[in-house]
């Protein structure tokens, strides 16, 4: 009997929002029973809260300062070599379908075959947010969350339906095969366009969403690099009205329930032909969102709204239960390899979730995630270690957050002297992974290279997507 592995990531997921993590109206039926026989992590992080980049990461199982793919215009070409490529050196069968985000199908990014794969568009991505020195950004060229809020049917919702039906179909043509197999699956929502199928709308419509977090509406002062990062996208003050945000709301969370849908018939599909036996799944997202914490709205910062993601593990001889252990999506990287016992390059920073889920957790684990993209005038630098997070900035003061007594991340502790030695500490953990000054000029050069290879400040203005990726027709 072959040994099989499904890996799902979906895009925008914010950690919290599933049953099996403790929402208290979500619907998520087949992801909480997917938790129910496996282990759901109670914390995990990107390791950069935007799509290109974090998946670049993903793919290698490095950090971005690593791979240097620091935004939506430096997409995944294959180098540096990941966990597919080992995969197919040690010959097992390994295919993707669905959004991959990388540069081009034609790269040899690590998959024997790609089926409707969304790429960047063009192959150059959002180059125009690689400007990012703050006299010469780019504002976006059209409102980011998409022109119509609501319910009804999108590029991206019948992307989704047609990478779902694809992923059913490939899992029944392979039920009877003898060779191990990696199947990775990438699901759009609940990434805007905020447009959702109508049953899955009304699910939420009479919901009251008006009790926001830490909006700058109601008194709350953002730090000052995210209120520079907000000048430039600001999709708060975009909404038409009160009733287009409550709708952007609905719909988000709408989202989310479609997704659980699509990966509801993966599952059963699972146990219809019998994989379930011989099949563990994988679930995670490339990166949370904000939906209107702070007055913010996507992703592309350091809190746990935006940098928290989901992860699940579930199969055979997966313990059940949830680990406290704090995980990486580049954990999820290293799992991949070792699952069919393929030893993970030794470049690759992150360890098994198998390992981890079942050994005594630990809670102290240091986490990681780096930020250069849209709207960033300079690096922000996550360390997260027991129940402390610093956000580090360069050029601006860090924020520091005791997440056990503030999970909302209100009270920033790091100019208060009692604290002095927690932040020294975990600026300590900061320059053993990397010198953030260091990294975040290598990120500047590297992209400001990149915009006059392609023209210069004046081309790259009509260059790339007006607003969310492009999906491939289906």
């Amino acid at each position: 009997m072959s040994r099989n592995l499904i890996v799902i990531v979906s895009d925008e997921h914010q950690a919290g929002v599933m049953g099996c993590a403790g929402h208290e109206f979500i619907q998520t039926p087949h992801l909480d029973r997917l938790a129910a026989r496996g282990t759901r992590f109670e914390t995990a992080y990107t390791p950069s809260p935007i799509c290109v980049p974090a998946r670049a990461a993903f793919a290698a199982g490095q950090y971005v300062h690593q791979t240097r793919h620091w935004d939506n215009a430096s997409p995944y070409t294959g180098t540096p070599q990941g966990w597919g490529h080992q995969l197919q050196k040690a010959g097992v069968g390994v295919e993707s379908i669905g959004k991959l985000h990388y540069r081009n199908p034609d790269d040899d990014s690590g998959f024997d075959k790609l089926h409707i794969p969304m790429m960047v568009k063009d192959g150059v991505g959002m180059i125009w947010a690689s400007i990012r020195h703050q006299d010469e950004r780019l504002s976006p060229p059209s409102r980011m969350l998409g022109e119509y809020i609501g319910p009804g049917e999108s590029s991206y919702t019948t992307y989704d339906r047609a990478a779902t039906e694809k992923t059913v179909s490939w899992l029944k043509d392979h039920q009877s095969d003898e060779t191990d197999w990696c199947l990775y699956v990438g699901l759009v929502a609940p990434h805007f366009p905020l447009v959702v199928p109508q049953p899955f709308y009304d699910l939420y419509k009479d919901r009251d969403f008006s009790d926001v977090k830490a909006h700058p509406g109601d008194g709350f002062t953002r730090h000052p690099w995210v209120e520079v990062q907000n000048e430039l996208m600001n999709s708060d003050i975009e909404f038409k009205d009160d009733a287009e945000r409550h709708a952007a709301h609905v719909a988000y969370h709408g989202l989310i329930s479609w997704l659980d849908h699509n990966i509801g018939q993966i599952l059963t599909t699972l146990d219809e032909t019998g994989l379930s036996e011989n099949t563990t799944i994988i679930y995670s997202s490339d990166h949370g969102d904000n939906v209107g914490a702070r007055g913010l709205w996507g992703k592309s910062n350091c809190y746990e709204e935006s940098a928290a993601i989901p992860l699940i593990i579930a199969g055979p001889d997966i313990r059940h239960g949830v680990c406290k252990t704090p995980a990486s999506l580049l954990d999820v990287s290293a799992t991949i390899p070792r699952y069919f016992g393929i030893e993970p390059d030794e470049k690759m920073v992150g360890t098994d979730l198998m390992k981890l889920a079942a050994q005594e957790a630990d809670t102290e684990r240091v986490i990681f995630s780096e930020y250069h993209a849209a709207g960033a005038v300079s690096g922000a630098f996550m360390i997260r270690k027991g129940c402390w997070k610093l956000i580090y900035y360069v050029g601006f003061e860090p924020e520091l957050f005791d997440l056990a007594s503030d999970p909302d991340e209100l009270h920033n502790l790091a100019s208060d002297a009692v604290w002095a030695e927690k932040k020294a500490e975990l600026i300590a953990e900061l320059y053993q992974i990397c010198d953030p000054e260091a990294v975040d000029k290598q990120a500047h050069a590297d992209q400001r290279e990149m915009v006059e290879a392609l023209g210069g400040l004046e081309a790259v203005k009509d260059m790339g997507p007006k607003g969310a990726t492009p999906p491939p027709s289906t």
